[in-house]
């Protein structure tokens, strides 16, 4: 009955180690009494693959499966795949514990240089099913889906997960989501050779199969640097979702030149969700998930300033059409002054005009406060011209209203 107890206490006092420094808190806050955050999952999205269920599973079952189980979770892992280093130092951890000396992902060696990169993915997986947003929460970013966007992938930079998002009637409706690592100086990507992963609305733009170890099976290139990026002078290229080197179960969170990168077996999962020239990728410093309420509210104001756009043009009335743009607007060569004076040459001959708008993707542009990028399909009609093309438009909030900034024909 001792040593049952004393093993109880024991699995406890792990449990607790690496939860506590799961989260960015000092092994020695066990010794002092503090409290371990709560050890059952939330009820957030479901694990994306079985290596990180057992992992999880492992670090937040030991109080209730102990010590013994744990291992044995550990050892599955090991055996499947070998090259996972976490699982290494984790199992060292338990090691460690059952001899008297308890640490949480080596932090009695936290200053060496091969041992902080793995706490940092320790981290990070476990933040994940500790803290998860809720699978009925709605991502701010993504406020509408066209009809040919099957799927969204949205990258959350500070969370180091990338989310799967179905088109469920233009709502995102969340699929799966899974770990990933990013530039080895983090986001906000500037220039060429900064190591920094973009920040910004994206699209695949090709499948790449046939490339070296270090891609491991494939790679997606996005098309960085977009219309926006060159606007706001953003450089470099290169920018790609792609797997490991075969000798490497996954990377560190911060471990790329830019790129977004998955562990193989994730990144032959996510292909499956992807279209080329079709699927948005959405990257983000830290995304908000809101209540469908409030993701409908925001999604509503700004479709009002989309169908008051509409109705300005259609009503002829240039003065209500130019109010819609701001005064620091761009499209391509032409500043708002070139661009008015072009537009008031063009209308003055027109007896009426109609503008329908289709395929309308909507994207709150990360990084940037109350900016939208819209992207659809433009039919316009006038008594002397038809023409159909596909526009992109930047809009910012200004007080209440919202207006364009930058225009592009696709």
């Amino acid at each position: 009955m001792k040593i049952a107890r004393a093993q109880l206490r024991a699995a406890n006092r792990i449990a607790q180690t690496l939860l506590l420094v799961g989260f960015g808190m000092s092994a020695a806050a066990v010794a002092d009494g503090s409290s371990a955050p709560a050890t059952v999952l939330t009820s957030g999205p479901s694990f994306p693959n079985d290596l990180e269920s057992s992992l999880v599973r492992a670090i937040v079952g030991l109080r209730n499966a102990g010590a013994k189980q744990a291992m044995v979770e550990i050892d599955k892992i090991l055996e499947r795949h070998p090259n996972f280093k976490l699982g290494y130092l984790v199992k060292g951890d338990m090691l460690m514990a059952q001899a008297g000396k308890p640490v949480a992902f080596a932090s009695a060696s936290a200053t060496a240089a091969d041992v902080a990169p793995l706490q940092d993915e320790a981290r990070a997986r476990l933040a994940r099913y500790l803290d998860a947003p809720r699978v009925d929460d709605l991502p701010a970013p993504v406020l509408q889906m066209a009809p040919n966007q099957q799927h969204v992938l949205l990258v959350d930079t500070s969370r180091n997960r990338l989310f799967v998002y179905a088109n469920d009637h233009g709502k995102p409706r969340y699929v799966t989501d899974f770990y990933v690592s990013i530039g080895k100086l983090g986001a906000e990507k500037q220039r060429s050779g900064d190591q920094k992963t973009p920040i910004g609305v994206y699209r695949v733009v090709s499948a790449k199969d046939r490339l070296p170890d270090f891609y491991g099976p494939g790679a997606f290139p996005l098309d960085y640097p977009n219309e926006w990026d060159r606007l706001n002078r953003r450089d470099g290229s290169g920018i790609w979702l792609h797997g490991t080197p075969s000798e490497t179960y996954s990377r560190p969170p911060l471990a790329t030149d830019g790129c977004v990168v998955l562990p193989n077996e994730d990144f032959k999962k996510l292909s499956s969700y992807i279209e080329v020239a079709k699927t948005p990728v959405v990257i983000a410093p830290g995304v908000q998930f809101e209540d469908p309420k409030d993701w409908d509210r925001a999604r509503g104001d700004f479709l009002a300033a989309l169908d008051k756009w509409k109705a300005d043009w259609e009503s002829r009335d240039l003065d209500r059409y130019f109010s819609n743009y701001a005064p620091d607007f761009r499209s391509g060569s032409h500043d708002f002054a070139s661009w008015k004076a072009n537009k008031r040459r063009t209308t003055t001959a027109k007896s009426w005009i109609k503008v329908g708008v289709n395929n309308l993707s909507l994207f709150a542009y990360p990084g940037q406060r109350d900016l939208v990028v819209a992207t659809f399909e433009q039919d316009y009609r006038s008594n002397n011209l038809s023409k159909r093309t596909v526009k992109r438009q930047y809009w910012t909030r200004e007080g209440k209203s919202w207006r364009i900034v930058h225009e592009a024909v696709l």
